[in-house]
């Protein structure tokens, strides 16, 4: 079973923000597919569901992020998932809002949450979105700039994002890592 987990902080303080589009895209499935989060015992809320022919675990941490990897450890320990069969969704200041790039086996880039589940599940070997939320213009603080909501003239750029994101996920479980980051990759 593939575990598609989106980082992001729990509470209204932080829905909708730009550290939270992991939790944003997990948002999106369940509207989309009428899907219900339910919480679990890993300090995450969860939903298993048949998702483009494969049974998926779709996983949000409620653990803030800097500790993400405590909640993905455990849930992985349970369902005995495979690092190489986990997606992990998660905002990215190097890229422009709205762009994505797949990545596995890679550094943290500075990434807390992401540094969090290479602790837990001890590899990198793990899939990874990375999606664009860009850079502060001015000299705004990165940990206040993540914190903030995406700018009305950024909306459309997340809304055309979240079936981007989708299009990445489901050409990783139909045709593997590889052939996604060829088409994927490439577009961006």
């Amino acid at each position: 079973m593939y575990m598609l987990v989106g980082l992001g902080n729990p509470g209204k303080d932080y829905a909708q923000t730009r550290h939270n589009i992991g939790f944003i895209f997990l948002d999106y499935l369940a509207e989309k597919y009428n899907l219900t989060f339910k919480q679990s015992k890993w300090q995450a809320q969860t939903v298993k569901e048949v998702l483009w022919g494969e049974p998926v675990l779709l996983l949000k941490p409620l653990t803030f992020m800097n500790r993400s990897g405590q909640a993905v450890g455990e849930a992985c320990r349970f369902y005995q998932t495979e690092p190489a069969e986990i997606i992990v969704i998660h905002d990215d200041l190097d890229l422009e809002t709205g762009r994505i790039k797949l990545v596995t086996n890679r550094g943290t880039g500075g990434h807390k949450g992401i540094q969090s589940i290479v602790e837990h599940l001890a590899t990198r070997e793990f899939m990874r979105i990375r999606v664009g939320i860009g850079r502060p213009a001015n000299r705004e603080e990165v940990s206040n700039f993540v914190l903030n909501r995406f700018s009305s003239g950024e909306r459309d750029l997340v809304r055309q994002c979240l079936e981007d994101i989708e299009e990445a996920v489901r050409l990783i479980l139909q045709n593997g890592l590889t052939a996604a980051m060829n088409v994927i990759n490439r577009d961006q």
